[in-house]
């Protein structure tokens, strides 16, 4: 990646409690927008499936109207430290946002959004126990598991919904999974 990094967390409201990343800032990226993480950023896309197996829902945060694209529904997710993963990232991120306990899911695969000077990595996991999530941080209006058919009747934060039908396919295909 070329560095062109911006450090900071512009319109982040004040007294408003949210975990530090060392790798929190923005790149401005030769595709011509700017991105959070100095690392690159993950969330993770957690599922819930019926007695059958069968995908039902999806975790999905509605973001904090101070955060970029505010008010939008996406993953739990944000900036990769140096030293993290992206599934790393993706599973501390769910924990601080939503509450997701890494130790009640299986991870399936990852889906990675590449841009010229930065990344954003899906990690598709699905819960193994009956799990509710919750607002855990300032980042979050609500944090809820959303049926599959409702995702996209909420206003998604615009590269989620482009990214939605090929990530639905995979929860819902898991043995054609590929990381």
């Amino acid at each position: 990646m070329r560095d062109r990094r911006l450090t900071g967390h512009q319109g982040a409201a004040a007294g408003a409690r949210r975990h530090r990343v060392e790798g929190d800032g923005w790149v401005e990226c030769g595709c011509g927008r700017r991105h959070w993480g100095l690392h690159g950023a993950a969330g993770l896309l957690l599922v819930r499936r019926d007695r059958d197996g069968r995908a039902t829902d999806v975790v999905l945060q509605h973001r904090a109207p101070w955060s970029d694209a505010g008010g939008t529904w996406a993953l739990p997710g944000g900036a990769r430290g140096a030293d993290e993963t992206p599934e790393q990232a993706a599973l501390r991120e769910a924990h601080e946002e939503a509450g997701v306990d890494a130790a009640g899911l299986r991870v399936l695969g990852t889906h990675v959004l590449e841009h010229p000077d930065w990344s954003y990595t899906t990690v598709l996991a699905e819960t193994l126990v009956p799990f509710e999530p919750a607002v855990t941080d300032a980042e979050s209006l609500e944090v809820a598991w959303v049926a599959l058919d409702d995702v996209t009747e909420r206003p998604l934060l615009p590269a989620f919904a482009d990214a939605w039908p090929g990530l639905r396919a995979r929860v819902e295909h898991p043995a054609t999974d590929e990381a």
